[in-house]
């Protein structure tokens, strides 16, 4: 999609590979770190969520979006003329509920004021873990849906915070695949942390996703690990703990952010 610009966005050195962009911007860890902290709550989330996804969405346009040459008449009833977004480029951003629910709302608002409202659009999946009788993930299943049409030459975005096991976007897209409903100019996912877990899945399912995010957390890896490049003894790192939550991460977002206790 990006037509192989160089990149704007500075990125924290890895070795994941080039489908995978985690954002070297100090002050969206900052924000991150209190999002994740146990002290911090509503309303003060929803801020947060709405500044990190600001930040999150930004480096996705400039990285990935389509831009052309174009005029505008200024104030001073001069022509400004420049390289900007292009504003025709048709964008579906997938609510993938419940801790996508604001971040999508989130990136289709921005969207809509950035880009030809006409042609931003929102779906909703309604999805849940499914887990065996230990509380481990086994996969996860998609209980509702509100898809809005055809998703071919469209830019695909999922704005979904927690990017775990791998299992519900992997379970998104293969919905959206077998729809067969055209095939999309692009497949990007926004999250706020990713696991190497999430990764592996990630590229190995779904080879035309692109990964962007603000920090990779494998806080349960070996000291030795953790001491060498993120993915560089990719096979020794690990960030979910028995029950498939992130380490350090940030609790159970979706629970978090609506008060819920399950």
């Amino acid at each position: 999609m990006s037509e192989e610009r160089p990149l704007v966005c500075r990125e924290v050195v890895h070795r994941y590979g080039p489908r995978v962009h985690i954002l070297d911007d100090p002050v969206m860890r900052t924000l991150l770190a209190e999002l994740s902290m146990a002290a911090t709550v509503q309303p003060r989330l929803n801020w947060l969520l709405e500044s990190l996804y600001d930040g999150l969405l930004r480096a996705v346009l400039a990285n990935e979006f389509p831009r052309r040459e174009r005029a505008v008449v200024t104030r001073m009833g001069a022509e400004y003329r420049g390289e900007l977004l292009d504003p025709h480029t048709e964008v579906v951003v997938v609510d993938i509920a419940r801790a996508g629910i604001k971040p999508a709302m989130i990136c289709y608002e921005r969207l809509s004021t950035l880009l030809d409202p006409r042609a931003v659009r929102q779906d909703h999946l309604i999805m849940q873990r499914v887990t065996d009788a230990h509380g481990t993930v086994t996969g996860a299943a998609i209980s509702g849906t509100k898809v809005g049409g055809p998703v071919g030459g469209k830019v695909l975005l999922f704005p979904d915070p927690m990017g775990a096991t791998g299992s519900s976007l992997c379970e998104v897209v293969r919905h959206y695949r077998e729809r067969g409903e055209g095939h999309p100019a692009a497949w990007i996912t926004l999250n706020l942390i990713v696991t190497p877990e999430f990764i592996r899945k990630v590229l190995r399912e779904e080879p035309d996703l692109l990964i962007y995010a603000f920090r990779v957390d494998r806080g349960l890896s070996p000291p030795d690990v953790l001491a060498k490049v993120p993915g560089e003894d990719w096979d020794r790192e690990r960030g979910l703990n028995d029950h498939d939550y992130i380490i350090p991460g940030a609790g159970g977002l979706g629970e978090v952010l609506n008060n819920a206790q399950t």
